[in-house]
Parts: C-alpha cells; structure tokens; sequence
C-alpha cells in the first residue's frame, strides 16, 4: 500500500536540518559547518593576548624607567652630605621677626622666630633646568621635577642642636630645641626670593652661663668681620610631606647621624658702630648706652626710678625683635666689689634703627650702711656735673657685668642759691677774729629730682670777699671732714678771710615750692657762733681795707662770700641699714656764691679796737 502522507509527522532532532530539502527551492541547501567561528574566536584571543603581552612589556619597561629614575634621584640625594644642602638647595631669609615669649632665668627662653625658607631640590638632585642639555635629559630632568612637584614637601625633626665656636676645645655656646619642621621643595627657582615662603616656629634657646665665652666669641667674631659657628646633630629624621603624614609621601625616608655643619655669617655694618672686621676690636657695651632722662620721686616711702635710654640697634633692618619685660640691677663700683642700689625693668619694645628707646622703670634699693661713702661720692660727683662709672647687670645672664656711665647734668646743676649769713657779726678773741650769725640758703634739686628730703647738719666753707665776689672766681671743690682742704693758689682778687666751722651745724629745713624747670625746692638754715675768720696770707691790707669800709662808710660794706658746703641728708624712700644709718647720705662740693651787708652794729667794740690797730700797722709799714 501506498502510504498517501496520512501517517504520523516525525519530530525533529538535533540532526534535522534547518531547511527542508523537498521545499520549494529548486537548488538544494547550503549547511555551514561550525569550524569557520570557531577559528575567529580563537584569531580574536590570539590578537588580545598580543595586546596584553604589549601593554604588560610597556607597563614593565615604565615601571623599570620610573624605578630606574626614582634609583638614579634616591642614589644622588642619599649621597648628598648636610653640608651640600644647606650650601646648595636651603635658602633661609631672616629673621624676620623675633618674639620672646618666656624666659626662664635658670634654664633658658622661648621665642618664637619668623622669616621665608625654601628648599631648591632641583639643584641637589640635578634636575634644575639648563639650556645645554639633550633631548634626553629634558626628558629626564622634567620627570625628577613633576616627582619633586608630587613630593612638594619634607618634614625635618631633629635632636638638639649644638652651637660651639670654631676654635681648639671650643665651648658649648648655645643649645637649642626646634620642632618638627615642614620645608617646601621647589625646583627652577627664580633668581630672586619670591618662591620662598613663610613659617613661624618656636624655638628653645639655652645659652651657656659662662659669660666670658660669649664675649670672647664675640669680640673675636668682630675682629674678623664674620660668625663663624659649628652645629652638632646627633639624629636628623627627614620624611617626605607634612609632619605626621602617613602617606605614600611618609615612605621617602633617611635618618642621619652625627649631622655636623659649618656656618659663616658676614657681620654686616651696623649703624652707630664702627666697621667690623680688620682687626677692629668690639665697641664697648657703656658705649652703646645712652640716658636721655631720668626722674627720682619718694613715693610712699619708695624712692622710685623712671628714665629713658637709647641704645644703639646692632642688628640689621629684616631684624625685627619683640622682649618682654627685661629685669636689670644698677650697681656702684668699688675699689674689690660693687654696691646694688637700684632695682629696674624695661617695658616692652621693639627694634628700632638707628637707636631703640627704653622705657625704664625701678626703685632704690635698701643699702646697707657701709655703702654711704660710696653713695656719697657719687651723688657728689654728679651734682658737680661729673660722669661716674656704673655696673649694669641682669639676672637673666649671671656674673655679665656692663660697665657704663652715668652721665654728668648738662648745664651744671645750682644747688644752692640765695646764700647769705643774717646778723653777721664779728669779734675780736686774742689775735684772732670770730664769726656768727645764721647761714641762710635756698636746696634746689636738678629737674627730675621730685624727692622729699631733709638737710639735717651742713658744714659750709665761706671765703669772704671784700666787695661782690669777681664773676671770673670759682670755689675750689670741698669735702666733708675735720681737716679743710687746701685754698686755691694763687688767692682769688679782694678774697681776704675764711670761715668754716671744724664740725657740722645743725640746720632746719622747710620744703617750699618750686618752678617748672626744677626739681624739689627747700629753705635750709643754720647757725654759726664764734667761728674762727682767718685772714689770708697777705690780705692784711684788703682785710683792712674792707673794715675802713665798715667803720667810715655810711652805709656799711658789702662782704661777697664764696665756698663749697657739705651736708647730710635724709632722702624718704633711701633706707640705710646699720648703725649710723640716721645720718642719712654726705654730699659734699656744693658750690655757693653770695653777699652779705655788714655794718657798725655788726661790729662788736673789741673786734673794732682789733681791727683798726691792724690797719694802723698795715698804714705805717
């Protein structure tokens, strides 16, 4: 039988074929076998492989470049010395400006110091740009700088720093403290500073207390016109980027030990001091020193010190200084030691060119009694316009001494004024002649000098003239004592007798007003009875002369008197501990100049039989 298509359809399999070959295409089906896709899987892996192998041998020559680069910088800089870096990559600009921000007397101080720092790693690296370089070494070079730029910083810590002269055994003449430090990197610096850039760090500075080898480095630095200094660093830590940094910056790391540096700083030329260098020896300290002004007021039972000074600014103009407080003991010098009478400070200041003014402000000291001479003759000497030597000193640096001059009042002070004895009256005892009557005389102190005192004993020295006292005539200079001191050769013109007391006069003293040009004013009297007038050698005839004066004139005679007195003195707030110490200070060397009006009631009988029968003597021979 013939089967007509009614049987059951087959179900396809994964041998049957797409297409039907009885369909109604007239060609047969074309099949594509699955070796052709197969081949172009494995063409595309095959390329991508040579792709990967490319970019991994390209990946690894880069990698071997940059760490052959990375080698090349890490090789040059680890073999750089401290020395070469500070020579030719650290460009420090300052000081800038120094803040002192505390000081231990014992141990050290503080500051806090600003100014421009910069590191050019591209000169230690040998990366800086030159315009002889290959093709190649631009290349080169221009990857050690974009690495440089990368890093852009190194943060520096270091143990403390050392500083010692350069010389044989040389002293340890400061130790100081810095913390860590951020140093910016560059690399083709411009010619000028622009590029550094700012910080500001405190430091801890510890300088030696001997004092004498800081002046002997000092002096011996001016001689030669340059600072000539070693640092010593036991351990130098220096890691790439910012302090405490963990970062890929932090691997780039060297750790030096025993960092020894030289330095040497030109000493530029200071205003107000002579050239360095040469030989030329250091200016004297004193020197540098001036007092402009000072006043003296008794306050409370103090005797307070205000005064104003300049001292020459040694440092250069980009130096600018900040101090605190500065504490300062004023001594008096003697012959084995030295005598503290005054306690000072400054106030707060600042450098300024070409002289720094100081705002000073103390009190006396309590002195002990053995110290009143001493006291005394400088008093003396000042108020006979003289210099006198003084000792600056300042717990901050102990046994440093400055010797500087207190200098002597411009004009010279007139102390005493409007001298005269009322009720002068004159006897004849023997051979000789008596004086008595009340000295009378006005104390005004120097401008400055607002203090409360009390002249309690004066011992004057009067030469007595006949007629005023010539201009041109000066009183030799007077002190206290039992023996007078010599008279002035040759005798001063129409000076004819002496008086002086062989002990010290009690007076009184009354405070009274004053002007605006003066300092503390006072009306001083003392009396005098029956003390010796000695007639000059060879003024028998002005002696004579003046008491014909006094007899035969109508009016009496004019008798100018010149000398020197002496006091002692208690100053309120100039305390003295000791016995004697009621006695207060002896100033001596006052000068004074004055006149007296004598007449007949002056004279007593006696005095007048004497004193014409000395003038008939002098008549007749």
């Amino acid at each position: 039988m013939c089967n007509k298509g009614k049987g059951r359809a087959l179900e396809p399999t994964e041998r049957t074929p797409l297409l039907d070959r009885a369909s109604g295409s007239s060609s047969p089906a074309t099949y594509e076998p699955t070796e052709p896709v197969t081949s172009q899987r494995r063409r595309l892996l095959t390329h991508l492989f040579r792709v990967f192998l490319l970019t991994l041998s390209l990946c690894i020559v880069a990698i071997l470049v940059v760490l052959l680069l990375a080698w090349s910088y890490t090789s040059r800089s680890s073999e750089l010395s401290p020395q070469d870096v500070i020579n030719k990559a650290l460009v420090f600009e300052g000081p800038q400006h120094i803040d002192v921000l505390n000081i231990t007397w014992s141990e050290g101080m503080w500051v806090n110091v600003q100014g421009r720092v910069g590191v050019d790693a591209g000169a230690v690296v040998g990366v800086n740009s030159n315009e002889e370089d290959s093709f190649l070494e631009r290349i080169w070079k221009s990857i050690g700088r974009w690495g440089v730029r990368r890093l852009d910083r190194v943060s520096v810590t270091s143990s403390t720093i050392n500083v010692t002269a350069i010389q044989d055994d040389p002293p340890v003449l400061a130790s100081i403290d810095i913390p860590s430090l951020e140093l910016p990197l560059t690399t083709d610096p411009p010619s000028d500073s622009t590029w550094l850039k700012p910080f500001s760090t405190p430091v801890f500075i510890r300088p030696t207390t001997n004092v004498s080898d800081l002046l002997r480095f000092a002096r011996e630095a001016w001689k030669q016109g340059a600072v000539r200094l070693e640092t010593h660093i036991s351990e130098v830590d220096v890691r790439g980027g910012d302090v405490g940094e963990h970062g890929w910056r932090a691997i780039l790391h060297r750790q030096l030990s025993n960092v020894n540096t030289t330095l040497r700083i030109k000493i530029p030329v200071l205003p107000g001091l002579p050239n360095p260098g040469n030989n030329m020896p250091f200016p004297s300290l004193g020197d540098m020193i001036t007092l402009r002004s000072f006043d003296l007021a008794s306050v409370q039972n103090n005797l307070t010190i205000q005064a104003s000074a300049t001292v020459v600014d040694p440092a250069p103009p980009s130096f600018n200084l900040t101090t605190p407080t500065l504490p300062f003991i004023i001594s008096l010098p003697t012959n084995d030691s030295s005598i503290p009478i005054a306690t000072v400070s400054t106030k707060s200041f600042s450098l300024t060119h070409p002289n720094i003014t100081l705002d000073i402000s103390g009190h006396v000291l309590s002195l002990p009694i053995g110290s009143s001479s001493t006291l005394s003759t400088f008093l003396s000497r000042y108020l006979s316009a003289k210099p006198n030597p003084i000792l600056i000193s300042t717990p901050l640096l102990p046994d440093f001494n400055v010797n500087a001059t207190f200098p002597a009042p411009n004009p010279r002070p007139h102390i005493l004024r409007n001298v005269s004895i009322h009720n002068m009256k004159l006897k004849a005892l023997g051979t000789s002649f008596l004086a008595s009557g009340e000295v009378q005389a006005r104390v005004i102190l120097p401008k400055g000098m607002n203090i409360d005192l009390d002249v309690k004993h004066v011992l004057p020295d009067v030469m007595v003239f006949d007629g005023e006292v010539p201009e041109i005539v000066y009183p030799n200079p007077s002190t206290p004592g039992p023996s007078p001191p010599p008279l002035p050769d040759p005798l001063p013109e129409k000076a004819f007798g002496r008086i002086r007391p062989d002990d010290w006069l009690d007076s009184t003293c009354v405070a009274v007003p004053t002007g605006d040009n003066e300092g503390s004013a006072f009306n001083v009297s003392a009396t005098i009875v029956d003390v010796p007038l000695q007639v000059l050698p060879g003024r028998q005839k002005e002696f004579g002369d003046f008491v014909s004066k006094v007899i035969f004139g109508s009016e009496g005679a004019t008798a100018g008197i010149l000398g020197n007195a002496a006091v002692k003195v208690l100053v309120e707030g100039l305390p003295f501990n000791g016995p004697g110490a009621h006695d207060g200070v002896e100033l001596g060397g006052l000068p004074f100049k004055g006149s007296v009006k004598i007449g007949k009631k002056n004279l007593f009988t006696d005095f007048v039989s004497h004193a014409m029968q000395g003038f008939d003597t002098w008549h007749k021979n």
